[in-house]
């Protein structure tokens, strides 16, 4: 499987697979609700993605039959071009967002970051989904050289206790948690 990356969804793709709207996703997610189990996705800067494998699975895991819309699991595939079906988080390789990125190369700020995908300079990412840019760590690091040699003051070094966590699974940074939004973020435990 090296080389090629696994198949995503994030909240958006997974309400399409079952032809519901994205916040359907988050009901699901609610602990009141318990028909989506949070622990069956991996969380990369903050947001829950799943393997797309478990996502068609889901349907058939519930009480309540869903049908997994074919066409759109097709449709997912083909954008997200050549990969594999996982079907759980510990099969997958390390996937960084922005906070992650920050966090390897102790960047100064977002806008850095931000500055450096908006020019072309920064690899492109190997999945968009739910309006979110998400890398292969492998995509990062190899691409450590070019971002170098565009560099005009940072030094673009990988933190490699942050690499080493972010491979390992057990990376407890920037971006590693899901923070409660809404009405409820204020509320303590």
């Amino acid at each position: 499987m090296h080389g090629l990356k696994p198949y995503l969804v994030g909240h958006q793709e997974f309400a399409a697979l079952y032809r519901v709207e994205p916040q359907m996703v988050g009901q699901w997610l609610a602990p009141s609700r318990r028909i989506l189990d949070p622990a069956t996705a991996i969380v990369v800067s903050g947001v829950r993605y799943w393997p797309l494998g478990f996502a068609t699975r889901f349907g058939t895991t519930t009480a309540r039959f869903r049908q997994v819309d074919v066409r759109v699991t097709e449709r997912l595939i083909a954008e997200q071009g050549k990969g594999w079906m996982a079907d759980l988080g510990d099969e997958l390789p390390a996937i960084v967002g922005q906070q992650e990125v920050m966090e390897l190369f102790h960047l100064p700020s977002q806008g850095t970051l931000a500055t450096r995908i908006a020019g072309g300079t920064f690899p492109t990412e190997d999945w968009l989904l739910s309006g979110s840019r998400l890398w292969l760590l492998e995509t990062v690091i190899e691409a450590v050289p070019a971002l170098r040699e565009t560099a005009r003051s940072l030094p673009w070094e990988v933190d490699e206790t942050v690499a080493a966590a972010l491979r390992s699974g057990t990376y407890s940074g920037p971006g590693s948690v899901v923070l409660t939004r809404g009405r409820h973020a204020r509320k303590g435990p």
